[in-house]
């Protein structure tokens, strides 16, 4: 069974390192990342789930972004990124 992670409504630079932290603690888990509440990502929030979708698939281990809101789904775009972008951390 995957790990929930709930990402917060503000993804900004306070954010970060705890986010971070989370990630960390759910190393070597299958992690489900719920991002419905997302009303704001900002671009250090946004490293943070590349890099813990990379890490997942460098360990054969799952990252599922899962039922992104609106503003999360804009915030990718404006990136350049999708929901998919984080399948099996090809971002």
């Amino acid at each position: 069974m995957a790990e929930m992670i709930v990402l917060a409504r503000r993804l900004g630079l306070e954010e970060a390192a705890p986010l971070k932290m989370e990630f960390l603690s759910s190393r070597g888990k299958d992690i489900e990342v719920d991002a419905s509440q997302v009303g704001h990502l900002g671009t250090l929030c946004l490293q943070v789930l590349l890099a813990a979708a990379r890490e997942r698939a460098g360990s054969g281990n799952a990252f599922r972004l899962k039922d992104p809101s609106e503003a999360m789904l804009s915030a990718l775009a404006h990136f350049g990124l999708t929901q998919e972008n984080f399948a099996g951390g090809n971002a």
